[in-house]
């Protein structure tokens, strides 16, 4: 199955085209769509050199209370200027102060084409370091920590679709993290519980060190039924992500916030993909029943003809 890029594909090109030495200076001005109905703004809207990046998030208000700029501080200083109207968070590259260095160059495209993954880490990022401070208070206190916490901290909640929201709850023991999401239809909730039981399937086979998958229709997991707006309905389905201590060490975090915050997508591209390789296999099928078929057809006789006097011929 493929894997989905975490950057913005277009952006890194359109970068990589205008950082380069032998380019001329171009006017830009290009709306870029991501997935989560995100929306990029490239443009030059004072001279030609100075290329300014806007991003627009629907969940950006939900950022803020988890350390949204704080995180994109630490990413992008420098460059961070007032947003542009109608949008989130900007940045200003000056093409005449780029970085000397080709790596550092290529690092800094990286990190812009990284612009919504880098908003939506903020609130795994805090929810790993109140994971931190839990376990240690955990061990201070010489509290079991095969035993699940019941307390824990609140639930961090991110409104980052319309009808669709990632939960974060952070514990002594483990980080939770559940997606919701909507089937518009029956087939898309049968292929998806197919494809979700691949995880379960995987882990148990294989991968025994993955974290734990979940999942719930219908009535959403007792960590986050006590949030507000949290919807039961037939057309929505939880999906929970249980992580340990050995998933979010300091080495694999940065990993593991990539992978997790693109899991809705990827499930439901993949959902997508298996529904258009069956319709093809069910049309080849249909193709060739109707070649069986064809060559079933008996062949029409030619009518016979008589003459006068009775002879028949064709």
């Amino acid at each position: 199955m493929l894997l989905l890029q975490y950057h913005n594909l277009l952006i890194q090109s359109i970068l990589s085209e205008r950082f380069s030495p032998d380019s001329l200076p171009v006017s830009l001005d290009q709306v870029i769509s991501d997935f989560d109905n995100v929306t990029y703004h490239v443009s030059t809207p004072e001279s030609k050199s100075k290329i300014m990046i806007s991003l627009s998030i629907r969940c950006y208000k939900d950022l803020q209370k988890y350390g949204v700029e704080k995180v994109l501080a630490q990413k992008y200083g420098p460059y961070i200027v007032s947003p542009e109207p109608g949008f989130d968070f900007s940045i200003v590259v000056d093409l005449d102060n780029l970085p000397s260095e080709p790596g550092e160059r290529e690092q800094l495209i990286e990190q812009i084409a990284l612009f919504k993954r880098n908003a939506l880490a903020a609130p795994f990022e805090m929810a790993f370091d109140q994971f931190d401070e839990l376990a240690a208070d955990a061990k201070k206190n010489a509290i079991d920590l095969s035993v699940p916490e019941d307390s824990g901290s609140d639930v961090m909640a991110i409104n980052y679709r319309e009808e669709e929201s990632i939960y974060i709850k952070p514990s002594h023991d483990r980080v939770t993290v559940i997606f919701s999401t909507v089937f518009r239809e029956e087939t898309d909730r049968v292929f998806g519980k197919v494809f979700l039981q691949e995880f379960v399937d995987a882990r148990r086979r294989a991968i025994q060190n993955a974290p734990q998958v979940l999942y719930s229709s219908k009535e959403p997991p007792l960590e986050i039924r006590s949030v507000p707006g949290v919807r039961s309905s037939d057309d929505i389905g939880y999906i929970t992500f249980v992580l340990f201590e050995r998933h979010i060490t300091k080495d694999r975090r940065e990993n593991c916030i990539s992978h997790i915050q693109i899991f809705r997508d990827y499930f439901h591209y993949h959902i997508k993909c298996s529904k258009a390789y069956m319709h093809s296999r069910m049309r080849f099928r249909v193709a060739e029943f109707l070649k069986v078929l064809n060559r079933a057809k008996p062949e029409v006789a030619e009518k016979e003809k008589k003459t006068a006097t009775g002879r028949r011929f064709r």
